[in-house]
């Protein structure tokens, strides 16, 4: 296929760090109503902007692999082992996803959720009177807790945790790359060291569960766990964290929408899909195509990146009507793609939405309103939708 990769102007804004800790939403909107698929240059890909083109890539990973990145700055990396199980394609990743499956099995998910109340109790009491950042002092810690409860880990070694997982997404951090990388190796070898100590003294927690794992004769290889483990530090910290943030920002902007779940708590399911949608806690993931492909009328070549950009397609008026702009706890339906869609959806969806049900029914429970106490300030993360601060006070109604 020889089709031309005409610029789009929008769409080189995808490229930009700073669009993202502004409002991107003007801009997609554009895009979807114009150029659902439009060629980022100088970011080298296609962008993916409308829900049904997100969707049809999401469901489609034999055209739409993911074994050559994930990430836009990945483009023309070639890697010898796949870095994460989300750099792998099926049967590949379904072989994966078998042999971690039972570190999520029912059972687990179901005391781990017992461990989310008692950790949610444990931060809302530590929270100051009055105003608070609700990044640093609610946001950023409840998920920590709850990992490390999680993989079985010292709860003295959170700060380390909180800093091996920003250091691993673009634009979280400052560092330099040669500091990032050596925490990135830090953190490997602490999960390799626990690995070693649950084959020697295994326990309840997911390290023990994946390590001690055997399907059709086969475990997971050292290599496989760290990969895996790693994996799960950065995905189950940073987006809860990011739901839990943009979640109660929602909430402190429509006063509205806090009440209705005062009136109404059986609306809490739904609050959490709603929170999902609206914070998008993943902006986006790449994909490669492996043959020729049309999309919305545009050939795309096969071997061109492709830019799957859940943010956008989360509010897509075709799929959530004309107030696909508006947050709203009772939406329904919500077929929203925070927890990407087909063989790469998040493993970890049931945790995520369990803590995030349980902090809304613990401020209920305490009859506490979010209300809003300055500006917040977002992240330039083109890969994670997020919040440095969020000044905030919970009012007492």
């Amino acid at each position: 296929m020889n089709t031309p990769r005409v610029p789009n102007e929008l769409a080189a804004r995808l490229h930009d760090g700073a669009f993202y800790a502004g409002d991107p939403f003007p801009t997609y909107a554009t895009l979807r109503a114009e150029a659902p698929v439009a060629w980022c240059e100088p970011g080298g890909f296609w962008a993916l902007t409308s829900h049904a083109s997100v969707l049809a890539a999401s469901t489609d990973p034999d055209t739409f692999c993911s074994r050559r990145g994930i990430l836009a700055m990945e483009i023309g990396i070639e890697y010898e082992t796949p870095p994460t199980m989300m750099h792998t394609d099926p049967p590949e990743h379904t072989a994966y996803r078998k042999l971690v499956a039972p570190g999520f099995r029912p059972s687990v998910i179901k005391r781990a959720g017992e461990q989310v109340v008692a950790r949610t109790d444990e931060v809302l009491d530590r929270l100051p009177n009055g105003t608070f950042d609700a990044v640093d002092e609610l946001a950023v810690p409840l998920p920590l807790l709850l990992i490390a409860d999680v993989l079985g880990v010292p709860e003295e070694d959170l700060d380390r945790f909180f800093a091996w997982s920003e250091a691993a997404i673009p634009g979280e951090t400052d560092l330099d790359p040669e500091e990032q990388q050596r925490l990135m190796g830090e953190c490997m070898a602490y999960l390799l060291d626990q690995c070693a100590r649950r084959r020697e003294e295994p326990g309840d927690d997911m390290v023990s569960v994946l390590v001690h794992t055997e399907l059709e004769g086969r475990r997971l290889t050292d290599a496989e766990l760290g990969m895996f483990l790693n994996q799960l530090l950065i995905a189950g910290n940073e987006t809860t964290r990011n739901a839990i943030s943009g979640g109660l920002a929602a909430f402190a902007d429509a006063p509205d929408q806090w009440q209705r779940l005062v009136d109404d708590p059986d609306l809490v399911d739904s609050a959490v899909e709603e929170i999902l949608r609206w914070t998008t806690p993943v902006i986006s993931f790449l994909r490669t195509t492996t043959r020729d492909v049309e999309l919305h009328g545009q050939a795309i070549p096969a071997g061109d990146p492709v830019l799957l950009v859940y943010q956008s397609a989360n509010r897509d008026e075709r799929e959530f009507g004309p107030d696909a702009n508006r947050f709203d706890v009772g939406r329904s339906p919500n077929h929203h793609l925070a927890f990407g869609f087909g063989a790469h959806f998040c493993i970890g969806a049931a945790l995520a939405r369990t803590e995030i049900a349980t902090l809304l029914r613990a401020l209920l429970d305490r009859g506490w309103t979010p209300e809003r106490r300055g500006v917040p300030v977002r992240t330039s993360s083109p890969v994670i939708a997020g919040l440095k601060s969020l000044p905030l006070a919970l009012r007492a109604s």
